[in-house]
């Protein structure tokens, strides 16, 4: 057990779906790292993986989608999070329209928004933060928030060649 367990094993944060396109070509992932950043202008900071298949296609992207989801979309949470969108068409499975600079939606989300990276932050770990400031707002589904707890039997769908050494997906 690591050290730092004692204090992250107590964390519980809300879970979302960060979506993007570039081109024609959709793609998502669950993300467990994710928090409102600025208040004046609004902005939040979603982490990626740099496993992730998302984060390649986010690199590129000027615009994310950040979606929240209920207790009772776990398998929306799982399509997201337990699958690999390089080989796997993971929006065929969901709902979701273009949105602002072409990031797709899913309607069947909590509370969704769209909005353009505003700035890339790589703080030499294995995940990069995205500052995005949203530009288009929608709002859904009632429930309880979707959380890590509700979301820890999920095994990562990261590509083959990029799993970490502890994923299990």
């Amino acid at each position: 057990m690591a050290e730092s367990d004692a204090f992250t094993d107590r964390l519980d944060p809300e879970m979302c779906v960060v979506t993007t396109a570039v081109g024609e070509r959709p793609t998502g992932c669950l993300v467990g790292f994710f928090s409102q950043c600025s208040i004046e202008p609004v902005r939040f900071t979603v982490w990626l993986s740099k496993a992730n298949h998302t984060y390649e296609a986010a690199r590129a992207a000027g615009c994310l989608g950040v979606h929240l989801l209920t207790r009772e979309q776990h398998d929306l949470a799982a399509l997201f999070g337990g699958e690999c969108g390089a080989g796997y068409d993971k929006f065929a499975q969901a709902r979701w329209t273009p949105g602002y600079g072409g990031a797709p939606v899913l309607t069947d989300a909590a509370a969704w928004f769209v909005g353009k990276v505003e700035l890339r932050l790589d703080a030499g770990g294995d995940h990069v933060g995205f500052v995005v400031e949203p530009v288009q707002w929608g709002a859904g589904r009632e429930g309880a928030l979707l959380r890590l707890r509700h979301a820890v039997d999920i095994d990562p769908g990261h590509p083959p060649d990029r799993r970490p050494a502890t994923s299990g997906g």
